[in-house]
């Protein structure tokens, strides 16, 4: 709502001071000599700030975009592991609206933004997915964060009110034991020594495809970037110093696999601390031929690496896992990511629930 207030100075002077006030918005304020800009000026600060074009401070007027985005790349993305991605995904909406103060940065104008982005498509020709769309959002959101409650050059971050693509249901596929059987045997038998326990690693464990090929028998003088860990066979785990979501994390080593590496351990190699070394020993084996040939002898379609973290996940639904168990074995920061498997856990919440009811009730039906 704007008031205006007409003012007379000492020398008779005839002045118009206007406040806009919205709820939930700071008060706006300015003074004028003739009533007319007053009630325009008013106006149009009422409008911007429902549009929400409308920050307090001058900063957002006297920066761009682009000098977010490059202040942002130079400051806040030395450490992390995923720069480059995002990098790239800064890069694009630099492109696109770099050029606009950042006044002019609206919730419509991202929207707008956004619906271009989703229209893009990969270099073999597929539509953007809904879940890279987000993550382009992701990146600028958090340079607009850091904008607002570090440098003051912002006083909101108007990608949280652009509705993000609905992502559609997270990947379930796992192996079935006849499946895993033949896998397993196709792995054992492949050209390539590595494999088998690779595998075997995988899906005992849930680990990433990374997290198992970048593992150490001691921590090496120069950790890699990308996520890597320790085996610790006295103690029976696997300590992960880095991960997806930069976390510590420890791997128990139990069974099968923990065999498998106690065998590699009695032929590892002296010259490098890596489990499962190149030829060369100088990087981590590369076991992608191997691990396609192995699909196709065992007859299985439909199926990626990552998988055999979906089957690990999924064997602890079945044999009574918790949904927080299971986060915690893979890794997961919130439950949000292993709902997906929480119809296969039904039998267990169910025994669950007559165990109660058998308690509380003693039994009867």
């Amino acid at each position: 709502m704007a008031n205006i207030e007409k003012r007379t100075t000492k020398e008779g002077k005839t002045t118009y001071r206007v406040k806009v006030r919205l709820k939930g918005y700071p008060t706006q304020t300015a003074t004028f000599e003739r009533l007319t800009d007053a009630k325009k000026w008013a106006q149009h600060t009422e409008a911007a700030i429902r549009e929400g074009r409308h920050f307090k401070t001058t900063e957002a007027k006297k920066h761009t975009l682009a000098e977010l985005i490059d202040r942002y790349k130079r400051d806040c993305l030395k450490d992390k592991k995923d720069a480059d991605k995002t990098k790239q995904r800064l890069e694009w909406w630099k492109g696109e609206i770099g050029a606009y103060a950042l006044a002019d940065v609206t919730a419509a104008r991202l929207a707008e933004t956004r619906d271009r982005l989703a229209r893009r498509t990969t270099r073999d020709g597929q539509q953007f997915s809904p879940s890279t769309v987000v993550r382009y959002m992701a990146a600028i959101s958090h340079a607009f964060t850091i904008a607002m409650k570090e440098w003051g050059w912002v006083d909101d971050n108007p990608v949280r009110k652009v509705t993000k693509p609905k992502q559609p249901r997270g990947r379930v596929r796992f192996l079935s034991d006849d499946e895993r059987e033949r896998l397993l045997s196709a792995c054992r038998e492949s050209s390539n020594p590595k494999l088998y326990p690779v595998v075997v690693l995988a899906l005992s464990t849930g680990m990433r495809k990374s997290e198992v090929l970048n593992l150490y028998w001691r921590e090496p003088r120069t950790p890699p970037k990308d996520a890597w860990g320790v085996v610790h066979l006295d103690q029976g785990r696997i300590i992960l110093h880095e991960t997806k979501n930069s976390e510590r994390r420890v791997v128990p080593l139990v069974g099968h696999a923990l065999s498998e590496l106690r065998g590699l351990a009695k032929v590892r190699r002296l010259n490098c601390d890596l489990v499962f070394p190149a030829e060369d020993g100088s990087k981590p084996a590369s076991i992608r031929g191997a691990w396609e040939v192995a699909l196709k002898k065992a007859e299985i379609e439909d199926f990626h690496f990552h998988d055999l973290r979906h089957s690990a996940a999924s064997y602890l639904a079945m044999n009574g896992a918790s949904l927080a168990e299971i986060a915690e074995t893979l890794g997961h920061k919130t439950l949000q990511m292993v709902k997906r498997y929480s119809h296969l856990s039904e039998a267990h919440t169910a025994s669950v629930l007559e165990r109660m009811n058998a308690k509380i009730f003693g039994g009867g039906k």
